[in-house]
């Protein structure tokens, strides 16, 4: 979500455990890897088979308008549902990496999908026109509607994911979420992804950081520099994952030394997150 003015608001291997089961599975299968483990991508849920994005990263966020394909970065963040999988193989093979936007935390009215969340888990308005914050409590109805928008993502050959609205529990919902809710829900998602063989980012969501960094293989933020905030995302680099940055208000040389400092891929952006860009 783009954070209005105001207050703000190392993935974990079971090596051997790993080894052992896909030992068994050749057994049974016949082949070195399990049976439809990847759904066909060519992907598992191992964590060596996941895009790992390095500190300093250069990135594209474009959400609105004709994508433009021309910036010369390896990374590049676009509407999960938007784009289709030939925009995301063009991509690929202009040597980047693409990451799926989807909204997690909140419902869209606009997506071809809207009909599925029932309306008691529909809260109150976010913000944005068209979208209201979900009662991430109740998991037994968004885990099946989620791992749908990830097997799209998957489907549609992105290497990630950037699931938004990820901090309902400092705003006002319309629902009494609190912060193990919220913590419940970041860790279901990242399951989700990497169930599916995704790298996942941890959007915002400052505070539990420490809790998430483990869970997570990058972070985006908006707004840490306008804030004072980007110290806060240090655990994500010092783990060796990158931290994707946008600022909206404050001009280049406000937040860039400090970016290139804490070594976070940083950009200004405007905030419809269109085509223009600054990179630090």
């Amino acid at each position: 979500m783009r954070r209005h003015a105001g207050p703000p608001g190392t993935p974990f291997a079971l090596t051997l455990a790993l080894a052992l089961c896909a030992l068994l599975l050749a057994g049974c299968t016949g082949s070195g890897a399990p049976a439809g483990a990847d759904g066909g991508s060519g992907r598992t849920g191992d964590p060596g088979s996941r895009w790992q994005p390095r500190p300093g990263t250069g990135w594209q966020w474009q959400l609105s308008g004709r994508l433009d394909t021309s910036v010369d970065v390896p990374v590049y963040d676009i509407d999960g549902f938007d784009h289709s999988g030939d925009t995301v193989a063009r991509l690929h093979r202009d040597g980047r990496k693409v990451i799926c936007y989807l909204s997690t935390g909140a419902w869209e009215d606009f997506r071809p999908d809207a009909g599925d969340f029932p309306d008691e888990v529909i809260g109150r308005g976010n913000g944005w026109e068209g979208e209201r914050w979900l009662d991430i409590r109740r998991t037994d109805v968004l885990e099946p509607i989620m791992a749908e928008r990830f097997d799209m993502c998957r489907d549609k050959g992105f290497d990630a994911v950037e699931p938004d609205n990820m901090d309902g529990y400092r705003n006002r919902t319309g629902f009494p979420l609190t912060a193990a809710h919220q913590l419940r829900y970041n860790r279901l998602i990242a399951r989700l992804a990497h169930e599916r063989g995704l790298a996942v980012g941890l959007k915002n969501d400052l505070d539990q950081i420490p809790q998430l960094v483990g869970d997570y293989d990058f972070a985006v933020n908006e707004q840490c520099a306008q804030y004072g905030e980007c110290a806060r995302l240090t655990p994500f680099v010092e783990a060796g994952k990158a931290v994707f940055h946008a600022e909206y208000e404050l001009p280049t040389d406000r937040f860039c030394a400090d970016s290139r400092r804490l070594k976070l891929s940083s950009l200004l952006k405007k905030y419809e997150l269109g085509v223009w860009r600054q990179a630090c």
